[in-house]
C-alpha cells in the first residue's frame, strides 16, 4: 500500500478515535454532544461567569449566607450566571443571563434590582424580563416574584459582557 494512503488512513481513524471518546466523555446537555471540554469560572461577589451557564451548580455546595437575627432573605439569595453563547449572524457576541432565587428559608423575592452600568443590547430583550430604568439600576421580572427555586432568564448581545450584580431585594 501508499505510505501516504496509510498515513492519512491512520490520521482519520485516531481522529475518530478520539472524537468518540470526547463524545462519551462530555455529553454536553439533553444527550447532545455539544463539547464542552472545559469552562472557566470567574466568582465575582454575587457574580458567576462561565462558558457554561447552564452547569454551574453542578457539583457544587451551595451553603446558607449569613443572615441577622429575624432576616427572611438577602440579596445573596439571589445568584447571577452569565455565559457566552452563539454570536448574532452579524458577528455581535451574545451572552445568556440566568437569575437564581435560592432562598434556603424557602422565601419568594420581588423588586429584585440589579447594578448593571449604563446596559444595552443589539438583541431586544422583553422588558418585563429584564430592564434598565436608569444608570446601574436594572429591574429583574417587572419587579414581581421570583419563587423559590424559581430562574428567570434572558439573552442580549453586545461587544463585551456586562458585570452584573444584586443591588437590592424584597422579601416577599
Amino acid at each position: 500500500m501508499n505510505r501516504r494512503f496509510l498515513l492519512v488512513l491512520l490520521s482519520s481513524v485516531s481522529t475518530a478515535i478520539l472524537f468518540l471518546f470526547l463524545v462519551v466523555l462530555f455529553p454536553g446537555e439533553s444527550g447532545s454532544f455539544g463539547l464542552k471540554l472545559m469552562g472557566l469560572r470567574i466568582k465575582q461577589g454575587n457574580n458567576t461567569f462561565s462558558a457554561l451557564h447552564r452547569k454551574l451548580l453542578h457539583g457544587t455546595t451551595m451553603k446558607e449566607p449569613n443572615r441577622l437575627p429575624g432576616e427572611k432573605c438577602t440579596k445573596a439569595d439571589i445568584v447571577i450566571n452569565q455565559g457566552a453563547t452563539r454570536p448574532l449572524p452579524t458577528g455581535i457576541p451574545t451572552y445568556t443571563v440566568e437569575i437564581m432565587n435560592i432562598c434556603f428559608t424557602g422565601c419568594d423575592i420581588s423588586g429584585i434590582h440589579l447594578n448593571c452600568g449604563w446596559f444595552s443590547s443589539a438583541r431586544l430583550i422583553n422588558p418585563k424580563t429584564f430592564r434598565r430604568l436608569h444608570y446601574n439600576d436594572c429591574l429583574v421580572n417587572d419587579g414581581k416574584p421570583l419563587i423559590n427555586g424559581g430562574t428567570v432568564s434572558f439573552q442580549y448581545a453586545n461587544t463585551f459582557l456586562y458585570p452584573l450584580s444584586v443591588s437590592r431585594v424584597i422579601c416577599s
